[in-house]
């Protein structure tokens, strides 16, 4: 335990030393189903990701700003209810997911953003959902959870995701509402997905840019003394969802013999909205997320959860 501590400690004051030299963020983002209702309790049902990201020295060219992040994360999956001691009551495994997470991020002169991620970790008991998933119940005295001895095997995560952002225009002369379209692509051993829609901004105050907005996290400045720009928008994304495989539901992707598995629903909606809002050194977002049916069966359907995030900026 005190070497825990101690590694923590010199790994605190290491990101406080290089935040010195380079603006940074580092932040907390908690999904959950119990965000959006107290009786829900399935599917995807609790997330966390905890982050680091600091601006890189700017170069001249049509890059105006680059932001590398690390990330670690776990997800976790259960089926409608989470008292499933019988094998038939499960319309989805349970699954838990645990990752790392590196990336850049680029922000362009046309207000646009290219995203490219890395991650590698676990699925399966080697991510320990069971054990938080467990745990933060009996903590906070909901129901027991039953039922993860059919959870889906051990496999190694190893993904590549690539996302692009652009505004497409602005929508009234005040600058308070616009229009973005987004995409993203999914590659690897858990997920194999395409997902694009656009993105509706009502802000509260001007917009700010693409490549200064938490929208995107491009929340860092060069400027040291121009950290005072604050926002507070509302925004809506419907979006369309392609899944070529999930391996959360399906096993493995190179052989599984889980004793729960289900095939793809592979078109699906998936719809996000919410309220992000930056003041200071402080960002904060609260978005509410509906995903349609996932797992084909007659049970099986769609879905929805909240997410809350906060981040501060260090310098």
């Amino acid at each position: 335990m005190v070497k825990k501590g101690v590694l923590v400690f010199f790994l605190i004051m290491s990101l406080t030393a290089f935040a010195q030299k380079h603006a940074a963020e580092v932040g907390l983002i908690l999904d959950n189903d119990l965000y959006t209702s107290t009786v829900n309790d399935k599917y995807y049902t609790n997330g966390f990701e905890l982050y680091y990201r600091y601006l890189n020295p700017l170069k001249k060219d049509n890059t105006i700003k680059k932001i590398t992040e690390f990330r670690i994360g776990q997800y976790i999956y259960n089926p409608q209810t989470i008292r499933a001691e019988d094998f038939y009551v499960n319309d989805r495994p349970f699954a838990g997911v645990l990752f790392a997470e590196a990336g850049i991020h680029y922000f362009f002169k046309n207000e646009s953003v290219l995203n490219l991620n890395g991650q590698f970790g676990f699925m399966g008991p080697n991510a320990f959902g069971e054990e938080v998933q467990k745990s933060f119940h009996q903590t906070f005295g909901y129901d027991s959870v039953k039922g993860w001895q059919y959870q889906i095997h051990n496999a190694v995560l190893a993904q590549v995701e690539v996302f692009y952002g652009k505004k497409l225009a602005t929508l009234n002369e005040k600058n308070t509402l616009d229009i973005l379209a987004q995409a993203e692509v999914k590659l690897g051993t858990v997920w194999n997905e395409v997902t694009i829609g656009p993105v509706f901004r009502v802000g509260f105050k001007k917009l700010l840019p693409v490549s200064q907005s938490n929208l995107y996290d491009a929340a860092l400045r060069y400027d040291k003394n121009n950290r005072e720009s604050s926002e507070f928008y509302f925004f809506i994304s419907p979006k369309v969802n392609y899944q070529a495989y999930d391996s959360t539901i399906e096993g493995g992707l190179f052989g599984d013999d889980s004793p729960v598995k289900f095939e793809l629903i592979p078109w699906r909606f998936e719809g996000e909205a919410g309220f992000k809002y930056k003041i200071n050194n402080w960002n904060l977002h609260y978005t509410f997320n509906y995903r349609s049916q996932e797992a084909d069966n007659i049970v099986n359907e769609g879905y929805y959860y909240g997410s809350i995030g906060i981040g501060y900026l260090m310098k």
